[in-house]
Order: C-alpha cells, then structure tokens, then sequence
C-alpha cells in the first residue's frame, strides 16, 4: 500500500487518518487535522511551519525548534497547499 503523505502539514497518513469531505467521504489529500467537513485550517505556511516545529523536535526528527523550522521552510513549499 502506498503511504500518502498530507499536502498540507507533510504528515504521514493512515486511512483512518485522511481528512473528510462535507459529505463524509474521505480525502486522501490532506489529513484529518488540516482538513475537516471539507475545509482547510485556516492558516498560512509560517503557521503551520510554527505549529508542526515543536512536532518535529518532540519527535526526534528535528534537534532544536530553529532546525525544525529551517527544514519546514525548505520541505513546505513542496506540498501542494504551499506550491506558488
């Protein structure tokens, strides 16, 4: 099986994780956290970045909050949310 990664926070997601539509179908796009009732989260990639640093830290994958968030910077603008 093909694991989806979230377009919009980069998250590694399992079905159960995928976010709903309005209708309650799945999406596979985004996960359940950025998309809900078939709505992104309100918020702009320095948010999520700020959000998702202290993750990546507590995680093990990121040593200090400022190395997370120069990893986000760089790996954000590659998921379909944040393409310009």
């Amino acid at each position: 099986m093909e694991l989806k990664i979230c377009q919009s926070c980069g998250m590694p997601m399992q079905e159960d994780q995928y976010g709903m539509e309005k209708d309650g179908s799945r999406n596979d796009t985004y996960c359940c956290y950025c998309y809900k009732n078939g709505e992104m989260e309100d918020c702009t990639m320095e948010e999520m970045v700020n959000f998702c640093a202290p993750i990546e830290v507590e995680q093990g994958r990121a040593a200090t909050l400022e190395e997370a968030r120069a990893a986000l910077m760089a790996y954000f603008p590659t998921l379909s949310r944040w393409k310009s």
